[in-house]
C-alpha cells in the first residue's frame, strides 16, 4: 500500500476516535470498519473507538512483510515524513546460485578493514516478496556505521520445497562468505533479519547446525552458513507446520488452503507427510528444536494481539510464535531480546531503531571510513 494511502489511513483513524469518542458506534466508524475490517478486533461487526486507536497504533508499529515504508512512517498528524532515499546498490542483481531467483544486492561500506554486514531476507509467506523491500533507512544506517548490507531474493516455494527454499538463503550466506576478500567483507560478522518468512528465515539460518560441507565439490557450499546475530520481525517459532498446535493453540490448517501443508514440503498429499523423507524435512525446518546454547542472539518483535487466532494473517504472526523461541531460548541460555505491540514487555511505535541497535551492538562495527 502507497505511503500516501497509508497516512491518509492513520490520520483517518486518529481523527475519528477522537472526534467521536462519545459515540463508538457513529456512522463514520462503521464506514472506516467496511473498509478495514481487520480493525474490529473482538469481531462483533461494531467498530468502537478504542478498536480504532488500537489498530491505528498497530498499523504505525507494523512493516509489511517485505520492509516498506508504512505509517511507522506517518508522523502524529498522519503527514508522511521525508522518505530517506535508497542508494543504489553496489553489487546489483549478483547471482550466487543457479536459479533466476537466486540474486543479491550488496551495498558495500566504505572502509579500510573487512567489513561486518548485514543481510535482509524478504518477507511474503515464501510466495511473494523481492529484495527491492529493503529498507532505505537500514541500509543507510548500517553504511554510516560501516557495515555493508545485503538483500536478497530466493525461490519461491511453489518452485520449491520449504527445506530447499531455506537453503537457498543459507548458500546466499555461504556464497558472500566465499567472496569475503572481493567485497571487503569480515567473514566472520555476519547478521540477518526480515519480517515474516524472512524472520522465520533468519531463526532458522540461526538456530540451524552449520551447513558447511568442507569436501564439497561446490567451493560455496563449503563455507559456514552461521551467523553472529538474528532479527525476526513478526515471524513464526517453527516451520514444521504440525507443532503449532503446541505453540498457538490452534493447528496451522485452521486457516489451511487445500494441500497447504502437504505441498508446503513437497508432499503431494497429507499421507506423505507421514513418510520418513517428509518427516526428516519437518525435523529440519524445525527452527525450535534446534535451538542450543551455542547459538547466536536472537530479536524478536511481534505486533499482532495476544488471544484466539482470529485470522490466517493473526495465525502466521501471532505472538506466541516469538513467546515460544523466547521461552525456549532462555531455557538453553541463547540471548534473546523480546518486543510486542500488545504485550509486555511492549514497545510502542517504530521497532527498526531497536532492532538497528540490536544488529550493531552484536557486529560491533568499526566506525565509518569518512
Amino acid at each position: 500500500m502507497p505511503l500516501r494511502l497509508l497516512a491518509i489511513l492513520l490520520a483517518a483513524l486518529s481523527t475519528i476516535a477522537w472526534a467521536f469518542a462519545a459515540d463508538s458506534g457513529n456512522a463514520r466508524l462503521q464506514q472506516l470498519l467496511k473498509r478495514y475490517p481487520e480493525a474490529d478486533a473482538n469481531r462483533d461487526g461494531t467498530l468502537s473507538v478504542a478498536e480504532a486507536r488500537a489498530h491505528a497504533q498497530q498499523l504505525r508499529a507494523t512493516k509489511t512483510a517485505d520492509g516498506a515504508p508504512t505509517l511507522a512512517d506517518a508522523d502524529d498528524t498522519g503527514a508522511p515524513r521525508p522518505s530517506p532515499k535508497k542508494p543504489a546498490p553496489t553489487h546489483a542483481d549478483v547471482s550466487y546460485g543457479p536459479d533466476a531467483r537466486h540474486k543479491l544486492d550488496l551495498w558495500l561500506a566504505k572502509s579500510d578493514a573487512p567489513t561486518p554486514l548485514v543481510v535482509y531476507i524478504h518477507g511474503g509467506g515464501f510466495i511473494n516478496g523481492s529484495k527491492a523491500g529493503a529498507s532505505a533507512a537500514m541500509i543507510n544506517s548500517c553504511l554510516e556505521a560501516g557495515v555493508s548490507f545485503m538483500a536478497i531474493n530466493y525461490r519461491y516455494r511453489t518452485s520449491a520445497p520449504i527445506q530447499d527454499v531455506l537453503r537457498d538463503c543459507a548458500r546466499s550466506i555461504q556464497y558472500v562468505r566465499s567472496k569475503a576478500k572481493t567485497y571487503n567483507l569480515d567473514p566472520t560478522r555476519i547478521a540477518s533479519y526480515g519480517g515474516s518468512a524472512g524472520a522465520g528465515t533468519s531463526l532458522w539460518l540461526a538456530f540451524h547446525d552449520d551447513l558447511a560441507d568442507p569436501k564439497h565439490s561446490d567451493p560455496v557450499l563449503r563455507e559456514s552458513s552461521r551467523l553472529l546475530a538474528a532479527g525476526s520481525i513478526n515471524g513464526q517459532a517453527t516451520y514444521n507446520l504440525l507443532r503449532w498446535q503446541e505453540v498457538l493453540g490452534q493447528p496451522a490448517n485452521a486457516y489451511e488452503r487445500p494441500g497447504e501443508t502437504a505441498s508446503f514440503y513437497g508432499a503431494k498429499s497429507d499421507t506423505e507427510l507421514e513418510t520418513a523423507p517428509i518427516k526428516a524435512a519437518m525435523r529440519d525446518v524445525d527452527m525450535l528444536a534446534h535451538i542450543s546454547a551455542d547459538d547466536p542472539p536472537v530479536f524478536l518483535y511481534a505486533a499482532q494481539p495476544d488471544g484466539d487466532v482470529t485470522s490466517r494473517g493473526h495465525l502466521l504472526h501471532h505472538p506466541r510464535h516469538a513467546l515460544s523461541v523466547k521461552q525456549r531460548c532462555d531455557e538453553v541460555g541463547v540471548p534473546a531480546t523480546a518486543y510486542f505491540a500488545h504485550t509486555e514487555p511492549r514497545l510502542e511505535g517504530d521497532y527498526q531503531p531497536k532492532l538497528r541497535e540490536f544488529l550493531l551492538r552484536h557486529l560491533k562495527p568499526a566506525p565509518a571510513a569518512n
